[in-house]
């Protein structure tokens, strides 16, 4: 079975699985940056969560929509899962509120 995964913007970092669980060494060919690419999950990702379709440096944000969604805080590789373990949320924060902070928003 074809694992099938969803870019939502052209500037995300991430790709979205649809309908299905994708195994650990499973590949996903996506459109990334205009060009068929094949991505090996590098462990497992439930369906509807992310996994890196760029290298997300620490401290760099994850794009999804084509907004910042978090910032990562480890290196993430491609085929890497990306969630709450190696992702801080900048969204609904408030103690960035009352610091007078803005979350970044890609350009």
């Amino acid at each position: 079975m074809e694992i099938e995964a969803y870019i939502i913007d052209p500037k995300d970092n991430v790709a979205t699985l649809f309908l299905q669980n994708g195994k650990a060494n499973t590949s996903v060919t996506l459109p990334v940056d205009g060009k068929p690419t094949t991505i090996v999950l590098l462990n497992d990702v439930p369906y509807a969560h992310k996994f890196a379709i760029r290298p997300i440096r620490k401290g760099e944000q994850v794009l999804k929509y084509g907004y910042s969604i978090g910032t990562a805080t480890e290196d993430i590789k491609p085929g890497h899962h990306v969630h709450i373990h190696n992702t801080e949320s900048n969204r609904g924060r408030g103690d960035l509120a009352a610091a007078g902070k803005k979350a970044e928003v890609a350009k």
